[in-house]
């Protein structure tokens, strides 16, 4: 057990290096996750023995659903609102055309019968919502035309799609499919997929607005919630991620009490899951296995990447005039990923099929789609002169953290204060900053100009958050009995050139001094300083 949590700590740690190192090298994040998971496999250096694809369907399955979640919890819709026919068109006829070009690429150039090239244009149809989400926000891909809202919604959305045809196909390869059965089958995976997710987000909804939590329980509603949206349809027929998908989008869309809480909660797991479902994955395979695969993997991409995708997408966006720029963005832009894998994975378990051959053939073009497309995606984006810093990429997520990030803090009005019995539009307010509170006694109150300012009020003022990007850093001084600020005022103290003394911190309390504050042993100065 203990060789397990240190061998899950020293994964944690090497996904997190090799998070950083991506950034440097231009190279996906989540291509150093497979590759850390190949290097601890059973072909690896650290030859952990693992294939049970039962085990890892169950458990990659349950983390796309969270990364689904999560995709439609981030989609900002009023920023997607003006390209959501499109992103739709691309999530579902999109899906069925790549699906279906690439099974008959499958089928007339490789020469795999029907129905097994269909199964894997189907386990290929989806673009991957967390390498498309990855690389969009770690290079800050500013794209115009709103390119990054219609892929946002477009591989967040798409996976319901082609898991769909993937369990009509597994069906028919049993016998067990008719057209009256793939009638209701569409229509239970789409309607009670919606209708569960929707139902279950809303009551989330009410939940979180209307009941009080204690810190941190909200998150856990969300999770359940997230479990829920999956499973209640899933039970019924239904697609449970798309219930996922639309419990997320509802839910991350509405006004919920700590919603940055929330959002910096499922971030952090989020990502957990992304390190989780790709090292798997990586553990699964057998690279020995690849080299025979890698011929017809390579054939499958490079047909996906530069005929069926492009296809798709000029037959669909043609019709609202794209430009033929952004159209070469959105076919480049579509990424396999996790949930092909996993998909591949249902296939080699069901038994109507169960061939592992399909997942190493699937895996391969998922790594070459990573690596090729995802490492060229930047440099074919300003290539095709589709950057706009106009534009922002974070629009397209609910969170808005990196872009607008707000800092409040508390201004005492104590006594002599000079902005006692003075309204808030007469005051010296800083440009930049903005009253947002008066606290009164127990009494909030929303500041207007008119507003009068008392002695004993607390204001709470919010400005943008400072980032540490200029050298700009906070030193702590300790104030000894002996020391050349002991007993002097802050005016009188031999504070450096380059400092400025922003706090005092005494006796458990923080002190906003000025030049009058008297400096006593025991006392912390914590000091602003530039070290560049």
């Amino acid at each position: 057990m203990n060789e397990l949590l240190l061998l899950a700590a020293v994964v944690l740690v090497a996904c997190l290096a090799g998070n950083r190192l991506s950034g440097k090298l231009g190279i996906p994040t989540l291509f150093f996750f497979i590759a850390l998971g190949m290097l601890f496999g059973s072909d690896g250096v650290f030859r952990i023995e693992f294939d049970n694809y039962a085990f890892a369907e169950q458990v990659c399955s349950a983390a796309l659903i969270f990364i689904m979640f999560y995709g439609g919890f981030g989609t900002n819709v009023q920023a997607a609102r003006p390209v959501a026919v499109r992103s739709v068109l691309l999530s579902t006829v999109g899906v069925l055309v790549t699906a279906g070009l690439t099974g008959l690429f499958c089928h007339l150039a490789l020469g795999m019968p029907v129905l097994e090239g269909m199964l894997v244009g189907a386990v290929l149809g989806s673009t991957d919502a967390a390498s498309v989400f990855s690389i969009l926000r770690s290079q800050r891909l500013n794209l115009r035309f709103g390119t990054a809202s219609m892929l946002e919604i477009e591989s967040g959305s798409n996976d319901p799609c082609a898991y769909m045809m993937t369990v009509i196909l597994l069906a028919a390869m049993q016998g067990a499919v008719s057209a009256g059965s793939v009638v209701y089958a569409v229509f239970a995976q789409l309607v009670y997929g919606a209708l569960a997710g929707a139902g279950i987000a809303l009551a989330a909804r009410w939940a979180l607005t209307n009941l009080r939590f204690a810190a941190g329980m909200d998150s856990i509603l969300l999770v359940a919630a997230a479990l829920a949206a999956y499973a209640v349809p899933s039970l019924i027929d239904g697609n449970g991620y798309l219930g996922a998908y639309l419990a997320g989008i509802l839910l991350g869309n509405g006004e919920l009490p700590g919603k940055k809480a929330l959002i910096n909660f499922f971030d952090a797991f989020n990502g957990m899951m992304q390190m989780l479902i790709f090292f798997l994955l990586g553990l699964l395979v057998f690279p020995s296995r690849l080299p025979s695969v890698f011929l017809p993997a390579l054939a499958i991409a490079l047909f996906l990447t530069l005929v069926a995708r492009p296809a798709a997408v000029v037959l669909l966006l043609t019709p609202f005039r794209a430009p033929a720029r952004q159209q070469l963005i959105v076919s480049w832009a579509g990424l396999r990923g996790a949930a092909s894998i996993v998909f591949a994975i249902t296939a080699a378990v069901s038994p109507g099929y169960g061939n592992d051959g399909l997942f190493h053939i699937v895996f391969c073009v998922v790594l070459l789609s990573i690596l090729v497309q995802g490492t060229l995606l930047p440099t074919v984006a300003r290539r095709a002169g589709m950057i706009d810093d106009r534009e922002n990429v974070m629009k397209t997520f609910t969170d808005y953290s990196e872009e607008t990030s707000v800092q409040f803090i508390r201004l005492e009005i104590g006594e002599g204060h000079p902005w006692i019995g003075k309204c808030i539009r007469d005051v010296a307010n800083l440009p930049g900053m903005l009253i947002a509170a008066v606290l009164r006694g127990s009494e909030t109150i929303v500041p207007k100009g008119g507003t009068d300012l008392r002695e004993g009020d607390s204001l709470i003022v919010c400005a943008k958050e400072y980032r540490d990007a200029d050298g700009i850093e906070l030193d702590e001084v300790r104030v000894e009995p002996d020391s050349r600020f002991a007993y002097k005022r802050l005016r009188e103290a031999d504070v450096r050139r380059d400092a400025l003394v922003v706090l005092v911190r005494r006796e458990g309390r923080d002190l906003i001094p000025d030049g009058d504050t008297m400096l006593s042993p025991g006392d912390t100065l914590v000091l602003y300083t530039n070290h560049r």
